[in-house]
């Protein structure tokens, strides 16, 4: 690590703490030539592998951005999207691997989104999943009642 001061080489840390996310160590830093502190932040790196074969880093904005639009019109707040992305986030990161790829990510989307609005799982879902039919959306349908009923029958019980 370069001191941003100085430019030398070499850095001691002088001490470390994880960050709110637990994704992520910031580290505060010292010098030794100039004996200039400076933090840094340490994230394990993330990378999405698109349909086009393009690899690049992981976005919860991405996330985000791609929900927000299946979202439009429902009563979902940007603090709402914003744990859905991070809980994305932490899903893709459970899986222990660097690269992954979009379709990974948008299977690891759907449960959560699921329980957040049922109308924008199905309008992402719809899209994601590619539905050729209306039989795969009263597939799906069907499968959101199911599911539905058995969540209400489990809370009265």
């Amino acid at each position: 690590m370069h001191c941003p001061f100085c430019r030398h080489s070499d850095s001691r840390v002088i001490d470390s703490r994880t960050s709110d996310d637990g994704l992520s160590i910031r580290r505060r830093r010292q010098c030794p030539e100039c004996g200039g502190r400076f933090s840094t932040i340490e994230t394990a790196s993330l990378n999405v592998i698109k349909r086009s074969g393009v690899i690049e880093p992981f976005s919860r904005e991405k996330v985000m951005s791609g929900v927000r639009k299946a979202c439009q019109g429902r009563p979902v707040t940007e603090a709402d999207l914003a744990v859905l992305a991070q809980a994305v986030e932490e899903s893709v990161r459970q899986t222990g691997s660097s690269q992954i790829d979009t379709n990974e990510i948008g299977l690891a989307i759907l449960g959560p989104l699921r329980d957040l609005d049922e109308v924008a799982y199905l309008r992402f879902a719809s899209v994601y999943q590619a539905f050729d039919s209306l039989e795969d959306f009263e597939s799906s349908i069907s499968q959101l009642r199911a599911d539905h009923t058995a969540r209400v029958a489990d809370t009265e019980a």
